[in-house]
């Protein structure tokens, strides 16, 4: 796996060379998951992957139901309403494995979870970080908006104001949760925390820079792109099924909840169409 930046230059030498040039990751898109239905299922995933070696690299991309989650240096000092009021909102918080502090995922907003064995592809957790950076940095710019990276602060930045987010957590060697980029949606919520642990910054977003809604399908078919572009891999479109399949869940020491796997026609505007009993 060779990350390239936006000149075209790799960033750092990276990925097995003795592989060909352009490797294979099972592509899913879901319309939406519950966070803690795709929290598990990543955790399925790796358990499955660090099992078995030969399972291919995964990038779900997909958007959530309202939720906070906190990170592992994450603290409730930076969420700045009540749980009560968290309550009547119908939104939960949840403490998570992945770095940095607290932020919200709601819809309208992408999330992309690429799980990916690090040490198979001979690079390292930063390297993936500056990529999942590079994706964003490039999406904005096809939609005309002119991002960058803060060094001092992962994840994307249009002027002083965030727009896009990273954190990751390493498992055996296997890479997973990934990066928010916000495009359609309320930013209401960051208000009520300091996001990312951070005092006195703003969010924005693509429909707020360009006063504008995004398409999303459009934008979902952008940032496929240029994660192969950057990354140089190519997405083999799959399913949920395509996973069920892969990590055999009755086996693995971390079971898959019930009613996770959902069948994701993907022919058929990704509607889901039934449980996994």
């Amino acid at each position: 796996m060779n990350i390239l930046s936006s000149e075209e230059k790799p960033l750092i030498p990276l990925g097995n060379h003795n592989r060909q040039s352009s490797e294979k990751w099972l592509y899913v898109e879901i319309p939406s998951m519950d966070y803690l239905e795709a929290w598990n299922l990543q955790l399925a995933i790796v358990e499955a992957k660090r099992n078995d070696k030969g399972i291919q690299d995964i990038l779900l991309l997909l958007e959530h139901p309202p939720v906070f989650t906190l990170g592992r240096r994450g603290a409730r000092d930076h969420l700045m309403v009540s749980k009560d009021f968290l309550d009547e909102q119908g939104i939960p918080i949840l403490h998570v494995e992945r770095g940095g502090d607290i932020t919200y995922h709601g819809p309208g907003q992408l999330v992309g979870y690429p799980i990916v064995d690090l040490r198979a592809n001979r690079c390292k957790a930063v390297d993936l970080v500056s990529g999942l950076e590079e994706v964003m940095i490039r999406t904005a710019m096809d939609w005309g908006i002119q991002a960058e990276r803060d060094p001092l602060n992962r994840g994307v930045w249009v002027g002083q104001a965030k727009l896009g987010s990273i954190g990751i957590a390493v498992r055996g060697g296997i890479c997973f949760h990934g990066f928010a980029l916000n495009v359609n949606n309320s930013l209401r919520p960051f208000e009520w925390i300091h996001p990312c642990g951070l005092t006195g910054i703003q969010m924005t977003s693509m429909r707020k820079i360009l006063n504008a809604e995004i398409p999303m399908m459009s934008l979902w078919e952008t940032v496929k792109l240029h994660i192969q572009d950057v990354f140089r891999v190519e997405l083999g479109t799959g399913n949920l099924h395509d996973i069920q399949a892969l990590i055999r869940p009755e086996e693995q020491s971390h079971p898959l909840n019930k009613e996770l796997v959902k069948e994701i026609n993907i022919s058929s505007e990704l509607r889901v169409r039934r449980l996994f009993n």
